[in-house]
């Protein structure tokens, strides 16, 4: 028998934009996360709005997706850059604003801080946008290195200002 394929892991990716039609962008993105070699789609929260955080510009339209992966961290992690430049992502400075955002939040139980790649995310922990869809999809989730859960994490950020958008926003 020949190499044997790794089971799939979940992944959580962060989704993000607010330049151009930013809900429009973020379907697309979804579409392409779920035509992904060896990946299939298995969650996507609602959207919510939220003010830019350590940036300025407009306000962030976010989401988080789960996606059951046999892609290595850095291979998915590739993809996403991928999506990002097929959708015009421009990176001139630190927390400029974009037409899309892709982060890797988590990756299975992976632990790793390398130059190219840390996971969990650095600063999801910190960030509302990602907790609140995150804890929306898995509310039972822990991020590794943090016991609080993430309804507990969330409590430490109400003054981050953060919306639920009404409706399916997912599909076209």
């Amino acid at each position: 028998m020949s190499g044997t394929m790794a089971p799939p892991v979940r992944a959580w990716i962060g989704l993000g934009a607010n330049l151009g039609d930013a809900r429009e962008t973020l379907r697309a993105a979804l579409r392409a996360l779920a035509a992904l070699p060896g990946c299939r789609l298995a969650g996507v929260s609602s959207l919510w709005r939220s003010a830019p955080v350590d940036a300025q510009g407009p306000d962030f339209l976010n989401a988080v997706a789960a996606l059951d992966t046999t892609l290595s961290p850095l291979e998915l992690l590739r993809a996403l850059q991928a999506i990002e430049l097929a959708h015009g992502r421009e990176r001139p400075y630190r927390n400029a604003p974009r037409t899309l955002d892709l982060d890797l939040l988590l990756h299975g139980d992976t632990v790793q801080a390398d130059p190219v790649l840390t996971l969990p995310h650095p600063r999801a922990h910190e960030r509302a946008f990602v907790l609140a869809p995150l804890a929306e999809l898995a509310p039972a989730l822990h991020l590794p290195g943090h016991a609080a859960s993430l309804a507990g994490l969330l409590q430490g950020m109400a003054d981050q200002a953060i919306e639920r958008l009404a409706g399916d926003w997912s599909r076209d």
